[in-house]
């Protein structure tokens, strides 16, 4: 057996997706998964940052060999594990042979291991994201109500189904003012899909399907818990935008 595994992405930073991938895998825990996170955003990782971790050995240590892979795998706070991974590190700004074959390498070091693997990728269409997307199973978009970030969050549904011959990806709505919000942006994004990039796909494969995970409201709560670098699900598991985090973790599951 092998871990599943979820790459998750977004058109634009500044939306949460390192707030969700976080949240999520100790919501996934909770429901009896064991969970690992790799930062693979990898010159820009900040997961440690929200998780108020400071590793001694990272990603980094263990590509160029200073360090060994199981010393690099760490406990997080919601009882799941993390792959951390340096900041600041131009060389992995780009996508060259040696970055993508040491990523291959350790995700499939650490499958075996693990019921599901998050992987926290950098936000757009870089290559060295879409290579990140490429090694998983399923990919989760995370946007907000925002036009520049549904406008970006299509793009980059665009490049996952007409490069890589995806055929549907998930979705999840962060900062929503209402409920059901979240269910009305998906709907609108699927029909700009099924309008510009079905048609652009080989008819074999079907419609490419947007599938809604949930949506997290905004929520104060949230802010409380990023500045104090604490899991929002250990913190205020009761709040709105925590229990929309274990609504989507119930949902990846079923």
């Amino acid at each position: 057996m092998t871990a599943r595994i979820l790459a998750v992405t977004s058109g634009k930073g500044g939306v949460g997706k390192t707030f969700v991938s976080a949240n999520l895998a100790a919501a996934l825990a909770r429901r009896g998964e064991r969970v690992l996170v790799l930062d693979a955003d990898l010159g820009l990782a900040n997961l440690d940052v929200v998780l108020n971790l400071f590793p001694k050995i990272t990603l980094h240590d263990v590509f160029t060999g200073k360090a060994e892979l199981e010393q690099a795998v760490l406990p997080a706070p919601g009882g799941f594990s993390v792959l951390l991974a340096g900041s600041g590190l131009v060389e992995y700004s780009r996508l060259t042979p040696e970055v993508s074959e040491k990523l291959l390498e350790v995700i499939q070091k650490v499958a075996p291991r693990f019921d599901r693997i998050l992987l926290d990728t950098g936000a757009g269409i870089s290559d060295v994201v879409l290579y990140t997307v490429s090694l998983a199973d399923d990919v989760l978009v995370v946007a907000t109500p925002e036009p520049t970030s549904l406008t970006d969050a299509y793009a980059t549904i665009k490049v996952l189904a007409t490069q890589q011959q995806r055929r549907g990806v998930k979705l999840l709505i962060n900062q929503t003012a209402r409920q059901g919000e979240g269910r009305v942006i998906r709907g609108q994004l699927q029909q700009v899909v099924d309008r510009y990039v079905t048609p652009q796909l080989p008819d074999a494969g079907g419609p490419f399907k947007l599938e809604l995970v949930g949506e997290i409201p905004s929520d104060g709560a949230v802010r409380e818990a990023v500045q104090k670098r604490r899991l929002l699900l250990e913190m205020l598991p009761g709040c709105p935008a925590a229990q929309g985090i274990a609504a989507a973790a119930e949902k990846l599951q079923s």
